[in-house]
């Protein structure tokens, strides 16, 4: 493995879902985990931290919970059900994407597995909402979100949510918005406001907007379903902000984090201070910056799309570390992140596991259980 060194810096602080990085923290760098070093690989090619075992659970167009689990797995989320638990798992294809959903136990085995979306393209990340619904995202031109329901019930278009590249989302109980992220070299950070929280048939699509420095404000967009000829999104707002590659999305704390690949960036959005920072520059070798979840300590993960096919944490105190490596799969990306509702268990996918192949048939989906900090 390479070593990871590099420093990037912070123009402001920002606060993590109850722990803050202090004015006086000038920067980010590679460090020592909090949960030591990675071991060797295991039988799955897993190189953790001591404490901490793996496990496959899914492979693509294989038996699974009684269904055949998906290609290309993506983004996905845990949701409580009972005593157990669901992981769902979006399928990053063309024409016959949608998500598929597995059903854990209490100890951990699995009860079943079963779609919850079909009949769509290229779905991507998304995001779990806090009423308990699975926001699947088309990664297509005038693509749209799917809110899809892992504990039962029909999965709807959301069409108001806007009609663009989609990645990911993120809800952002406290002021009631989700913001949404897009996969373009010039794309823009979106937030939606539902008429109704807990109903996304319709609502207010704005798109954030640069100021001076790192001040950024927020503008309607004018027409969010626009028709094929018409105008994209990302470009009806002159002074909308662009970002290279948006992928992956998380909100804490009154922060919205989100990354950006074209330029390796890990972006904070300070709802407070209504700023735009880059908690990680790119500079370093945190490569192929993608998708990214946290935990109320105020740890970040994000997955590798490429580099050497890790998920690091960012802490609280400005230290990144690699936390999980898969060895031989150089040609895949790591996706859909995710914890169990509990916090010892994290699931995730390599899109095209060891083969490499662009149709995602190598897909296999893990699951690390450990000492996870809370």
């Amino acid at each position: 493995m390479r070593r990871r060194t590099f420093i990037t810096a912070m123009s402001a602080a920002v606060a993590f879902s109850g722990a803050v990085w202090h004015e006086a923290v000038a920067s980010v760098s590679a460090g020592a985990s909090p949960y030591g070093p990675l071991g060797a690989p295991d039988a799955n090619g897993m190189a953790l931290p001591s404490g901490f075992t793996g496990r496959v659970v899914a492979r693509s167009g294989r038996s699974v919970g009684g269904i055949l689990w998906h290609p290309a797995p993506d983004g996905g989320a845990c949701f409580a059900d009972g005593t157990g638990w669901i992981y769902v798992s979006n399928s990053e294809v063309p024409l016959v994407g949608g998500a598929s959903a597995i059903k854990f136990r209490a100890d951990g085995s699995i009860e079943r597995a079963y779609r919850i979306l079909s009949g769509t393209s290229v779905n991507c990340a998304g995001g779990a909402t806090p009423w308990n619904t699975w926001l699947s995202c088309e990664e297509i031109f005038r693509g749209r979100v799917h809110e899809t329901c892992p504990l039962g019930g029909t999965a709807r278009a959301r069409p108001a949510m806007g009609r663009f590249k989609h990645e990911a989302a993120a809800c952002d109980p406290d002021h009631r918005v989700i913001y949404l992220t897009e996969d373009e070299t010039d794309g823009c950070l979106y937030r939606f406001a539902p008429t109704t929280w807990g109903d996304l048939s319709s609502g207010r699509l704005d798109v954030l907007c640069a100021l001076s420095g790192d001040a950024v404000e927020w503008r309607q967009v004018p027409d969010p379903q626009p028709g094929i000829l018409s105008r994209q999104t990302r470009h009806q707002v002159s002074a909308a902000r662009h970002f290279n590659g948006g992928e992956g999305c998380h909100y804490a704390g009154g922060v919205c984090y989100f990354t950006a690949k074209g330029d390796r960036k890990v972006w904070a959005y300070d709802t407070a201070r209504q700023t735009v920072t880059a908690i990680y520059d790119g500079t370093g070798t945190l490569d192929g910056v993608d998708n990214i979840t946290g935990r109320p300590s105020g740890d970040l993960y994000v997955a590798e799309d490429g580099g050497n096919m890790e998920i690091n944490i960012i802490t609280p105190d400005g230290v990144v570390a690699p936390v999980m490596r898969l060895d031989g799969q150089s040609g895949s990306e790591i996706t859909g992140p995710a914890f169990s509702p509990d916090g010892r268990r994290l699931y995730f996918s390599s899109q095209r596991g060891t083969s490499g192949e662009s149709a995602g048939t190598g897909g296999i989906t893990y699951e690390v259980t450990g000492p996870f900090r809370r």
